[in-house]
């Protein structure tokens, strides 16, 4: 099947899904998009099929983020064809010219032939050369993001927002650009759950915050100059990224709490025989109480001296 066919295929499964009135088939939309940027579509055949009108009704219609951003992606990278003459002008050009001018004067000399031959092969040579040019600018373009439609739309997105929030605040000097260490960052980010999906997206908003907030600026520096690279910020729990006065204070509620547990219980009989489960450690009190019938074993509750943690058995 040529490329022409194919998307003649594809247009007539857009329009259905365009002109649906429920709005369904949102990710069957997202596969033909995505099977669009993948074929080979040159200015002849966006002029033929008129494909670029149905990808820009499917937006309109389209209630997806992902859908509308891979649309609008396709038709930014198609109005550079219409946006640069094409390159098959002067080659009808000068064709009409030559037909003109043997229909007017007959039989032309060798000397006008190979001129004209002359001047075509100039100008095809010009036209394949811009052509070539225009494929290695878009393959550059794209190759610092892999391929996919909407996660190209989505990476660039979240790239920007990470530069965004490395560039708050004074940079020191002899750190990286903001631009590399959040394509650093995102990259590493994207390895681990390898899709743009809600986890992906919850994680880089994290980042965003903690890099953003102004009375944490050792987390934003020590990433920049090196001190904590980007697969360790990419897995850092939100304790690990809070700033020293915030890990202080959380100490310390955490002493609070478990000084009023211990105050709180009836003093009972210290032990090693007893092991924590949560600290593993061998610092214990213990109390027994009646709490069934008069034939039953007592209860026994147990308090972990080091962490407030407790358990009871029978």
């Amino acid at each position: 099947m040529s490329v022409e066919e194919e998307v003649f295929r594809i247009q007539k499964k857009m329009l259905k899904i365009s002109t649906s009135s429920d709005g369904s088939g949102q990710d069957q939309a997202l596969d033909l998009l995505k099977a669009l940027q993948t074929l080979n579509i040159n200015l002849e055949i966006l002029t033929k099929t008129r494909i670029g009108m149905t990808v820009n009704e499917l937006r309109k219609s389209s209630k997806d983020d992902e859908v509308i951003a891979l649309a609008k992606t396709l038709i930014k990278n198609w109005k550079r064809f219409l946006a640069s003459p094409a390159p098959t002008t002067p080659n009808h050009s000068s064709s009409k010219e030559g037909s003109s001018n043997n229909s007017s004067a007959g039989k032309s000399s060798s000397a006008s032939k190979s001129s004209s031959s002359s001047s075509k092969d100039k100008s095809s040579g010009g036209s394949s050369s811009s052509k070539d040019k225009e494929k290695k600018s878009s393959s550059s373009s794209q190759s610092s993001f892999p391929s996919g439609g909407m996660t190209d739309a989505v990476r660039i997105k979240c790239r920007e927002m990470l530069a965004a929030a490395l560039k708050i605040g004074e940079v020191p000097e002899g750190c990286g650009e903001p631009e590399e260490m959040a394509a650093e960052l995102e990259d590493a980010i994207y390895s681990e759950f390898k899709n743009t999906d809600m986890k992906y997206k919850n994680r880089i908003r994290s980042r965003v915050a903690n890099l953003k907030d102004p009375k944490n600026p050792g987390l934003r520096g020590n990433f920049m100059c090196g001190a904590v690279t980007a697969k360790q910020l990419a897995k850092m729990t939100p304790e690990e990224m809070a700033s020293d006065e915030m890990k202080k204070l959380r100490e310390k509620f955490v002493k609070e709490a478990i000084n009023d547990a211990q105050l709180a219980t009836v003093q009972g009989t210290k032990t090693d025989l007893l092991k924590c489960a949560k600290c593993k450690k061998r610092n214990c009190t213990y109390n027994q109480l009646q709490t069934r019938s008069a034939d039953e074993p007592m209860t026994t509750f147990v308090m972990c001296n080091e962490c407030g943690n407790r358990w009871k058995f029978c």
